[in-house]
Parts: structure tokens; C-alpha cells; sequence
């Protein structure tokens, strides 16, 4: 039997005991942020440098009170508005090179995660069912980088400088420094009652949003059903109901946090003006000079610039904070990639042993200790009713869900051995809901690969006898499909998605439900392309409810409550499963 000359000169490249280690290594959160550690000390001494350039502004006022008015002499003033204004220079330079890191930052952030939380969001139904539905990794990524390359860092690097400005003021007088420190802590005591109260309400927050968005996404995805069975009262309602639990959660973490943040405000201008009061009687006691008092007052201010700055950027800091302990989950729950020996792909033999597996997500077995042995070039029919669990079954086989008790083995490997990417090599798939992805016919039936071929293109095409009606239309294998392309009929894209399938010559080649919206002549084509790929050597299994689907298949396996109820020849096995439906029935006429 022929294979496919990619799995040949696959096969030829990994010749040798040990073959190719992965280059994939284990990325997390805190990677991500270990490997700034410099540029953070690189913002922090930045931050060192803008903190000290602040105090230009206090000590400026201080010489002009001091000296310049008691002195009358204006070469002075001239000096120090230079002086000034060369500080100032630099500091506008500092400022903007730190937003300009900060921004980068955020962005290397989220080039180093963003593969993952792509991935993630793409698996993470897999993995852990309808609860994954509400996770967004890509949007909790989005919040963290967003904090960062905002203000909010700044805040956070000016911080550690408030007891400078704190010092400066005590040298000043200590009775000045005593109220800056008190009003200070005191702002402090606020914040972390501000951080405590606020973290359950933003945390409840967040989930109501990821359910209104999750419902709206369910409700575009299925438009024409809504439409067609006039659904749309039935779910605005629904839509409501959600909306008004989220502006409730949303309006009690505002009205938590804004008291808050109300009362911090209120105490920064009560502080500023008792600074500038007392300063005031220090001077009419002549403890302190007019300068002095002016400078407190700026010192003051700008110790609790800091603070300021955080409370406006708290919202973000949240949502970054809750993003990172989801994303945190996410990746935990996903895994580590392993550290893979790279095999060949399998050419020979499909095996499954005593496999028991179920839907995603799910702990307990549906499909029970099923057994089967296909050899290249055979093909398989399942069929039951539905809910027998043959769709489990098919999934297992391709490596969406994982078995619970049994395996799964490729020329004796099991299937877990390859990685995602390579698995993608040596199977086709064709699932019950079709999706075709936005982006051309070609892309799709490529798979998105960058190094895809004309040539694999045309023969899977011709393949699934769908060339001729992809050249017919306007751009032909350019023609932009998806939710913004071209409209094709449910035939037309069940024939696109087949020929996805059979891109690549796979190994095995699993079509479930594979002519549900085909005609009479798609389902030739689809029992030709069988035949095809059969001869070619590879294995294809078959999901069916109607006859014709297996009609190219050499062996059935009938299933039943999860159990394989029969397995052997088509022609013995219909014969069992057809022959008691079609005896005469026992007619009983009545007078």
C-alpha cells in the first residue's frame, strides 16, 4: 500500500535510537516576569533619578522666598529659572524614556504569554468542559498588559520614595513632618482597607462579565436558529436578567471602592491645606521661614503624588491582579509541555485496548472497555443510536479527550507519545459541527499551515471532489470564507471541511457524520473518497446513521450503552443489525 511521501521522508529524518528532542519548554507567569527583572532595575533607577529631579520644584520656591525676594536681586532669580528649567529638561526626558519601557514592557508581557493564553483559550473546553466556557486567558492577558504599559507602574516605582520626601519635610521642622507622616499612614491604613474590601466585589464582577460575554458569543454563533424559532424574546430576557446581576456586582465594588477612594481624596486636600496652616503659625512663631512653609506644603504634595496616582489606576491594578490568578489557573490546569522524543509517524496499525473514556471534562467512563485492531488500508463503520456514544469514541481516537482506563496505540505507540502539532501530521478529522475558520478556502483546507503546498491542496481537493466547485466560485481558492467571507451552503462546507480531512494523506482519517448534509452526489464523492484514501493505506472510520456512509467500509462495530455491542465483517454485522428489522410482523385483524 502507498503512504503518503511527507510521512516517508518524515520517517527518514528521524532515523536513530533517540531521534529529535522538543525545543518546547514549560513558560509561566512568572517566567514571563523573572526574565524582566533587569529592566525593572533599570525602571527603578529611573524612577531614583525622576524622585530626586522632583524636589527642583520645593527647593526652587524655598531659594526664591528665602533669598531671592529678601535679596531683591534679580541675576539671582535668572540663575536659579536656568538651573530650573535644565532640571525640568531632564526630567521630562526620564519620564517619557520610563513610559516608553513601561510600554514595552506590557508588550513583551504579552508576547511571551500570549501564545499560551491563545492556546489555552483554544483547549481549555477540552480540558475542563462547560466550566472552561467562561474563561477568557486572552482577555485576562489584555488586563495585565494594559496595567502595565499604563501609569499604574510609575506609581508603584514612585512609592518607595514618599519617606525622602517625608524626611525632608521632619528636617524642615519636625512638627511638619510629624503631620505629613500621620496624614500619610493614615492615607496608607485606607488604601488597604480600600485593597480588602474591594477584592470579593471586583472578583464577582468579573465573573458576571465573562457570562454576559459568553452569552452573546453562544447567541452569534447561532443566529439563524434564534431567528428561524423566534428565540430572541426568550433570550434578551435571559440577556436582562444577566445584565441586571452585572450592574449589580459592578455597582457594589464602584460603591465600595469609590467610599474609599472619596474619603483618601478628601484627606490629601485636608492634609495639604493643615501643612500650609501650620506652616503658617510656624512662621508667625518664627520657628520657620515663609520658603519653608511653601515647600512643606510642595513636599508634602508630592509624597502623596504616589498615592494619588494608584487610587486612579486601581481599577486596572485589580483586573490585573485577578487576570494573573486566572491565567495562573489556566496554565496550572493545562499543564506543562512535555519534553518529547520525536518518533515516526505511524504507517502500519491502529490499536485500542480496553479503552473507557468519556465526554470532555468528564471523571466517569461513558465508552466502555471498547477493543479493536485496524490494519493500513482498512475501514470502519461505527453505528449505533444516538447517545451510544460514538462520537466519544471517534474523539478519543483522534486525541481529544484522553482515555480514563485502556489506550490507544499507533504501530505500538501510544497515541500521547506526539505532540498536538504532530498528531495533526498523521490524522484527519472531521467532526459533527463543521466549523470553517475566517480566511480563505485554501487556508482552511491547508490548515493554516505556512509551508502547505499547491500540490497537497489540488489532491485533497480532487480528493473530496470539491475542486471543480471551489474554482466556480469568484476567487476561487482565494474566496475569503468565514463569518466576514463568502456564504456557502451546509454541502458546500461539509465538502471544504473533508477535504481538510484528507489534507496530507493522514494515516487515519475519522468523518463523523460525514454526509449529513450531502446529496446524492456528495455522497458518491465522499464513498470515492474513501475508497481513495483506503488504497493509499490509510485507515478511515466512519460515524454513520445512514447506511450509505459506510458503504465503502470493510468492518462495523456496533455500539450500545457505551459498549461494543458487535464487531466484525460489514456484511455479517448488517446482516444482524438490519435482519430483525425487516421480519414480517405478526398482523392480528379484528371481526
Amino acid at each position: 500500500m502507498l503512504r503518503s511521501p511527507s510521512h516517508l521522508d518524515r520517517n527518514k529524518k528521524l532515523e536513530g535510537p533517540l531521534g529529535k528532542l522538543s525545543q518546547e519548554r514549560p513558560s509561566y507567569i512568572s517566567n514571563a516576569f523573572r526574565n524582566l527583572y533587569r529592566v525593572f532595575w533599570g525602571i527603578g533607577g529611573i524612577s531614583m533619578l525622576i524622585n530626586l529631579l522632583m524636589l527642583t520644584g520645593p527647593l526652587f520656591m524655598l531659594q526664591v522666598y528665602d533669598r531671592v525676594l529678601s535679596s531683591s536681586s534679580v541675576p539671582t532669580l535668572v540663575v536659579l529659572s536656568l538651573f530650573v528649567a535644565v532640571l525640568y529638561v531632564f526630567y521630562g526626558i526620564l519620564e517619557g524614556l520610563r513610559n516608553r519601557v513601561l510600554l514595552r514592557v506590557g508588550q513583551r508581557v504579552d508576547e511571551q504569554l500570549s501564545g499560551l493564553a491563545f492556546g489555552a483559550s483554544t483547549r481549555i473546553p477540552l480540558v475542563m468542559g462547560s466550566e472552561g466556557e467562561r474563561s477568557r486567558p486572552v482577555s485576562d492577558l489584555d488586563a495585565i498588559r494594559q496595567f502595565l504599559s499604563g501609569s499604574g507602574p510609575s506609581a508603584i516605582f514612585d512609592m518607595p520614595w514618599m519617606p525622602l520626601y517625608l524626611g525632608i519635610v521632619f528636617l524642615f521642622h519636625p512638627l511638619l513632618g510629624s503631620a505629613a507622616l500621620c496624614g500619610a499612614l493614615l492615607i496608607c491604613v485606607l488604601i488597604a482597607l480600600n485593597e480588602l474590601s474591594s477584592r470579593r466585589p471586583a472578583a464577582n464582577t468579573a465573573v458576571e462579565a465573562n457570562k454576559r460575554t459568553t452569552l452573546v458569543e453562544t447567541c452569534r454563533r447561532n443566529a439563524e436558529s434564534i431567528e428561524a424559532m423566534g428565540m430572541i424574546d426568550n433570550l434578551r430576557t435571559r440577556w436582562e436578567t444577566n445584565n441586571q446581576v452585572y450592574l449589580g456586582r459592578q455597582r457594589a465594588a464602584f460603591d465600595r471602592s469609590n467610599t474609599f477612594t472619596t474619603m483618601i481624596k478628601t484627606l490629601r486636600f485636608m492634609l495639604q491645606s493643615a501643612i500650609l496652616g501650620l506652616g503658617a503659625w510656624l512662621v508667625i512663631k518664627q520657628e520657620v521661614s515663609a520658603g519653608v512653609m511653601i515647600a512643606s506644603s510642595i513636599m508634602t504634595a508630592r509624597a502623596l503624588a504616589p498615592v494619588e496616582m494608584a487610587i486612579v489606576n486601581w481599577r486596572g491594578f485589580v483586573a490585573a491582579r485577578v487576570g494573573i490568578a486566572r491565567l495562573t489557573r489556566t496554565f496550572e490546569t493545562q499543564g506543562a509541555p512535555k519534553e518529547q522524543i520525536s518518533i515516526p509517524y505511524p504507517d502500519a496499525a491502529l490499536t485500542v485496548d480496553a479503552l473507557s473514556c468519556g465526554p470532555v471534562a468528564a471523571r466517569e467512563s461513558f465508552v466502555k472497555n471498547v477493543s479493536l485492531d485496524l490494519k493500513a488500508g482498512d475501514g470502519l463503520g461505527i453505528i449505533g443510536h444516538s447517545g451510544s456514544g460514538k462520537s466519544t469514541l471517534a474523539r478519543a481516537m483522534v486525541g481529544v479527550t484522553d482515555p480514563i482506563k485502556g489506550s490507544i496505540r499507533f504501530d505500538g505507540a501510544q497515541l500521547s507519545q506526539w505532540s498536538a502539532s504532530e498528531r495533526g501530521d498523521f490524522i484527519g478529522y472531521l467532526p459533527q459541527d463543521i466549523q470553517l475558520f475566517d480566511g480563505t478556502i485554501a487556508e482552511n483546507i491547508q490548515r493554516f499551515k505556512p509551508e502547505a503546498t499547491t500540490d497537497k491542496l489540488i489532491e485533497a481537493a480532487r480528493l473530496a471532489d470539491v475542486h471543480e466547485l471551489i474554482v466556480s466560485l469568484p476567487e476561487g481558492y482565494n474566496t475569503h470564507i468565514g463569518a466576514t467571507g463568502y456564504g456557502l451552503s451546509g454541502g458546500q462546507r461539509q465538502r471544504i471541511a473533508l477535504a481538510r480531512a484528507l489534507y496530507g494523506n493522514p494515516f487515519l482519517i475519522v468523518l463523523d457524520e460525514p454526509n449529513s448534509n450531502l446529496d446524492a452526489e456528495g455522497e458518491a464523492a465522499l464513498t470515492n473518497a474513501i475508497h481513495n484514501m483506503r488504497e493509499r493505506g490509510s485507515i478511515v472510520i466512519v460515524v454513520a446513521h445512514r447506511p450509505a456512509a459506510t458503504s465503502a467500509v470493510s468492518q462495523v462495530l456496533v455500539m450500545n450503552d457505551g459498549c461494543a455491542e458487535a464487531l466484525g465483517p460489514k456484511d455479517t454485522i448488517m446482516k444482524q443489525v438490519i435482519a430483525p428489522l425487516c421480519k414480517p410482523q405478526e398482523v392480528v385483524l379484528n371481526g
